[in-house]
């Protein structure tokens, strides 16, 4: 089987396959073994990256709050990686202006 990693930019971690996930009441597949960030950013490519983002956790512009089971709790989207059926439910105010219904 091919990879996928072949269709998509260097700045993507080596990933076989996409994954869905749950944004803000959207679906998405996005490729596994990447930051959350990494992965809105495959969905939104320019918007993401024409972002102010410092990309290592400094800035705290990339907050999601995630739901674990009912649980929800606040994460570094640059500094937690995406799994398969995780829901994040509210985005930051710099990640929300940048992953609209473009």
């Amino acid at each position: 089987m091919e990879s996928l990693s072949g269709m998509a930019p260097d700045i993507f971690e080596p990933y076989d396959r996409l994954i869905e996930i749950e944004c803000a009441a959207r679906r998405l597949l996005v490729p596994e073994n990447n930051s959350i960030l990494r992965c809105l950013q495959f969905v939104y490519m320019e918007s993401i990256t024409e972002a102010d983002l410092c990309w290592n956790g400094d800035c705290m512009n990339c907050m999601v709050e995630i739901d674990e089971r009912g649980t929800r709790r606040s994460v570094i989207a640059c500094r937690t990686k995406a799994r398969s059926g995780m829901v994040i439910v509210s985005l930051s105010s710099e990640l929300a202006r940048h992953c609209s219904n473009e």
